[in-house]
């Protein structure tokens, strides 16, 4: 469920704070942070923050666009590695390559018959 509009957006009273001291002295340093559920304001833009993933801290640069969205989101806490590849996919399907070997047996069995036939023949 969304957050009510009255209340306003939220940010972690720490973070504030950091974002606040920052812009006074118009610094521009890495923050580290926890706190992923905080919601990105107006006021971090330019900074950037990096975000804990469980494991390791993620730089995320604050632009415009990603005001109203929360930390988290750009922090993925998943490495997506890609899926197995499949024997299928390597070559072509298990049928086909039987009937392929099928054929090559049935046409070498030809041969082998039409040389006993021109032997016998001749």
């Amino acid at each position: 469920m969304a957050r009510s509009l009255k209340k306003g957006p939220f940010v972690d009273g720490h973070l504030k704070d950091k974002v606040e001291a920052l812009n006074a002295r118009n610094e521009k340093k890495v923050l580290k942070t926890w706190s992923r559920r905080s919601m990105i304001v107006p006021d971090m833009i330019g900074h950037t923050i990096a975000v804990h993933n469980g494991r390791k801290f993620i730089p995320v640069y604050v632009t415009e666009q990603m005001i109203g969205h929360k930390l988290g989101e750009f922090s993925p806490t998943r490495s997506f590695k890609g899926h197995a590849v499949k024997a299928a996919l390597e070559g072509p399907p298990v049928w086909l390559r039987e009937r392929e070997r099928q054929e090559r047996q049935e046409a070498a069995r030809h041969q082998q018959q039409h040389q006993r036939e021109g032997i016998n023949h001749g």
